[in-house]
């Protein structure tokens, strides 16, 4: 499978998620790691779709509960306009409807809140270099 993005320059990463402290903490953890590079946060869906339009991140981390618009809906409009796009789930819950919810909204990945600092930047690397394109819960 060819690579979406090359690991010669930093993944692109936009982080979509409602509860600001949680974003901070997110960009905290991804900056420690050189392969990354967070480009904008949003802090709702409707705000992820026109920032993942205009800056054409390689790897979208979506909230799935966000206000305005879900992080559901905001994938499925993100992956409408860029069928290529990499969606990287982000929820609180392991609840298999929440998995099929993603799938069908085009997510690439799944990662719940409490494994973030255990999986998180093996699943952006994953998923930006075509590694992995099926869920897991």
């Amino acid at each position: 499978m060819e690579a979406a993005v090359s690991l010669s320059t930093p993944i692109r990463v936009l982080i979509a998620d409602d509860h600001r402290l949680f974003a901070e903490a997110l960009e905290v953890i991804l900056g420690g790691d050189e392969r990354i590079t967070v480009v904008a946060h949003a802090g709702d869906g409707r705000e992820a779709v026109k920032l993942a339009g205009k800056l054409e991140p390689d790897v979208v981390l979506m909230d799935i509960s966000m206000p305005v618009m879900d992080g559901i809906e905001a994938a499925r409009a993100i992956r409408a306009a860029r069928a290529d796009a990499c969606i990287l789930m982000l929820t609180g819950s392991n609840s298999r409807a929440d998995v099929d919810r993603a799938r069908k909204a085009g997510a690439a990945g799944y990662v719940t809140k409490d494994r973030i600092a255990a999986e998180l930047i093996d699943a952006i690397v994953e998923i930006a270099t075509g590694e992995s394109a099926t869920l897991s819960s």
